[in-house]
Parts: C-alpha cells; sequence; structure tokens
C-alpha cells in the first residue's frame, strides 16, 4: 500500500471511529460535521477532503454496528436443511438485528446517500477487511458486502431456483415482497407508529416472509419448522 493511501486509511479511521463515538453518546440523529471534526482533532474543512457529506459518515460508521449480525449469521445459517432455509434463516437474523438498531440500518439501507454508495461500500470493507472476515466463506462475504439489500436478498433466492424450489419469476416476486414487508415494518418502528419490541417485530415479519416464501415453494412443504 502506498503512503499515501495509508494516510488516506488512518483518515478515513479517525473521522469513522469519531463518528461512532458520537452515534454511542447521542445518537445517530445528532451527529454533525463540527461534532465529528471537535472529536477527531481537526477542522470541519479536512473533512471534506475525506467524505463529501455527513451522511457518508453516518453511513460509514453505522456498518460498524453490522458486526454483530455479521458474527450471528453463519450461526443462523448453519441451521438450514436447504437454500430455502438459508434464505429465511438469514431473513430472521437480519430482522433481529435490524429492528434491534433500526436508526443504524435506516442509515445503511434506506438512507440517500446520493450517487455511488456500492463504491464507499467497497472501500469500507477495503479497509476492514481483517477485521471483518477471516474466515467466513466466499458466499458469506458476497451476503454481506451486498449494498443494495433487493440485489442481495435475490442473490439468495437464486440458489433455491438452481435447486428447483422456485422459479425465476417466482423469485422475484419473493424478492420485492420480502424487502418490502422489511422496510415497512422498519419504518413503523422508527416512525413510533406501533410498539413493538424486537422479539415481536421480527416474529411478525417472518410470519409474513415465511408465508409468501412457501406460498410459491414448488414442492410446497408447508410452514417452515421452528430451528
Amino acid at each position: 500500500m502506498k503512503n499515501k493511501e495509508i494516510q488516506m486509511q488512518r483518515m478515513w479511521q479517525y473521522f469513522v471511529d469519531a463518528t461512532v463515538e458520537i452515534i454511542d453518546q447521542k445518537g445517530i440523529e445528532n451527529v454533525t460535521i463540527r461534532e465529528i471534526a471537535d472529536k477527531a482533532g481537526y477542522n470541519s474543512a479536512t473533512i471534506y477532503n475525506y467524505f463529501q457529506e455527513v451522511s457518508h459518515l453516518i453511513f460509514f460508521a453505522a456498518l460498524k454496528y453490522l458486526n454483530n449480525f455479521i458474527e450471528d449469521l453463519p450461526a443462523y445459517i448453519e441451521k438450514s436443511d436447504n437454500s430455502i432455509d438459508r434464505y429465511l434463516l438469514s431473513w430472521k437474523c437480519f430482522c433481529e438485528h435490524s429492528f434491534e438498531n433500526p436508526d443504524v440500518f435506516h442509515a445503511i439501507f434506506l438512507a440517500d446517500l446520493g450517487d455511488g454508495p456500492e463504491e464507499f461500500l467497497t472501500y469500507y470493507y477495503r479497509i476492514y477487511q481483517s477485521d471483518i472476515f477471516d474466515d467466513f466463506t466466499e458466499d458469506l462475504e458476497t451476503l454481506i458486502v451486498e449494498y443494495n439489500l433487493s440485489t442481495r436478498s435475490r442473490k439468495e433466492l437464486d440458489k433455491s431456483v438452481q435447486q428447483g424450489y422456485l422459479t425465476n419469476d417466482t423469485a422475484a416476486v419473493i424478492n420485492e415482497r420480502t424487502v418490502l414487508i422489511w422496510q415497512g415494518m422498519l419504518a413503523t418502528i422508527i416512525n413510533n407508529r406501533r410498539y413493538l419490541n424486537t422479539e415481536e417485530a421480527t416474529n411478525k415479519t417472518m410470519q409474513h416472509i415465511t408465508e409468501i416464501v412457501n406460498s410459491y415453494r414448488l414442492d410446497n412443504p408447508g410452514f417452515l419448522k421452528d430451528k
């Protein structure tokens, strides 16, 4: 790695780590460029040499909160008997973590980041790759680093198409509906439209997702048994 890249990596880490501290102490809604600059020990103008706007810093800081999800995901997937189970269990893990930290997951998957968010995510994982991936298999890495939730979800469903559980057309329908269901529940939690704890929100969301998936399964096995 060249000296310039090392310096850039170091500066990114300063500002991202400062943003994480502010989120921990005050919440995402209270993150400002000035607060980040003060925490990192630089002026606000310096930050704009590395980040276009505060939403990008919040995005990268929020990604650090994905670590618990990343650590838990393999244990969920290990319980699966087939690609359909894997899809549902990965969604269950995702729901539990996202509903526990709705503002963080909104910042990552739903907030407006302008142009090129995929490039931001790729760069982030290049910086922190050694800390994140360690012993993960290639398909798990793909599942984790895919920024677009719909694309990531569809990649999991493609395995079920290949194994004869779904058709391409039904996989597309399932993908669209499951993502919309999750988005709706996350918005409900964030906007305080209905009080649901993490377990209740996860159970309701997974009930809908499981019903949708099983209604399109070619082998029509009934509902997924508890795992």
